[in-house]
């Protein structure tokens, strides 16, 4: 079984910077992927962005593309978003997730974590 936990959310004004972190224990080979997802009040959890643990490969959401990195450091078994210019309408709960793919995770299939509060002032 695969835990993952976030950390690195807080409150900052519209245009500013965050990087959440999200660190995953029990890794095997059969996680391949790590995702962030967010879920805003009163609406469905949608997709951010995606990673493959091996060789890299990524995935955004047209609505973050620009403006949030993913990347990972797999010595640590972490997964970073490094998220820039961020808007009021990024305000949401997010969430980390370990996948089988990337595939499976933008179908919202994965290990998740508790989320962390991202709160995007005007």
């Amino acid at each position: 079984q695969v835990q993952v936990v976030e950390s690195g959310g807080g409150l900052v004004q519209a245009g500013g910077s965050l990087r959440l972190s999200c660190t995953a224990s029990g890794r095997s080979i059969s996680t391949s992927a790590m995702g962030w997802f967010r879920q805003a009040p009163g609406k469905e959890r949608e997709f951010v962005a995606v990673i493959t643990w091996s060789g890299g490969s990524t995935d955004y959401a047209d609505s973050v593309k620009g403006r949030f990195t993913i990347s990972r450091d797999n010595a640590k078994n972490t997964v970073y978003l490094q998220m820039n210019s961020l808007k009021p309408e990024d305000t949401a709960v997010y969430y980390c997730a370990a996948g089988l793919s990337i595939a499976s995770l933008r179908r919202l299939s994965g290990s998740w974590g508790q989320g962390t509060q991202v709160t995007v002032s005007s």
